[in-house]
């Protein structure tokens, strides 16, 4: 039949995930990363995921599509099955007030301010890049430097990776990530393991393959927790 559906933008999307809470009927789900219509037996309609969109990706479309099945959709909710998008991988902001960041060091809050932080699982184009002072770390260097968050993390947007362990190069999507967003500075924290040295090469690439003059510095930690001059 011919009736309207939404349809997504899959290059305006921001894979915020956003659209995913606000569609009570299971019919949106994070694929890859971005927003995707996975069943139009699902989609009612009504487009309640279209205001909570923030790039404003979502709109109608009248095509053929299959009769929304109510009965299904609360079938599907009943059972509650898996969804296809998980729902850590979503993008969102955590604001951070000055009060929390001279909280005493007994009761220190965290500085993350943002989420997802592994380095594949971040969207390219989530908002929180946008004039950003990017992290790039190394995932044990939180564990040897006892004040991570106040040194490193507070005020920028942390990525994390470990290059022996993790499948494939993070050269590739910090490039994307560095041409795709305004990228004030970058700052590569990495442990003085040899193996560790993947993440600055892979860093380091990136910038140059962005094309861009962006300021950065490489830091090195000790595996025993003190920080190593370059």
């Amino acid at each position: 039949m011919i009736r309207n559906i939404i349809k997504i933008d899959q290059d305006a999307c921001n894979g915020c995930g956003l659209c995913v809470s606000a569609c009570h009927e299971d019919a949106i789900g994070l694929v890859n990363g971005k927003a995707t219509l996975l069943r139009d037996d699902y989609c009612d309609g009504l487009g309640n995921c279209l205001p909570v969109c923030p790039t404003g990706a979502i709109s109608f479309e009248k095509r053929e599509a299959a009769a929304y099945d109510e009965e299904s959709v609360k079938a599907n909710q009943n059972h509650k099955k898996q969804p296809l998008g998980c729902p850590g991988t979503m993008a969102r902001t955590m604001n951070r007030t000055e009060t929390q960041a001279t909280t005493t060091p007994s009761d220190r809050p965290s500085m993350l301010s943002q989420w997802p932080v592994q380095i594949k699982l971040a969207p390219v184009n989530a908002p929180y890049f946008n004039d950003a002072h990017l992290l790039v770390a190394a995932d044990c260097t939180a564990y040897a430097y006892g004040d991570f968050h106040q040194k490193f993390i507070k005020n920028k947007v942390t990525l994390i990776g470990c290059p022996k362990l993790d499948e494939g190069d993070y050269a590739e999507k910090l490039t994307a990530i560095i041409q795709s967003n305004t990228i004030k500075s970058v700052t590569v924290v990495r442990m003085e393991v040899p193996c560790c040295g993947g993440i600055e090469h892979a860093a380091i690439t990136a910038l140059k393959n962005s094309g861009k003059m962006i300021p950065w510095q490489v830091i090195t930690i000790s595996t025993d927790g003190h920080l190593i001059e370059n």
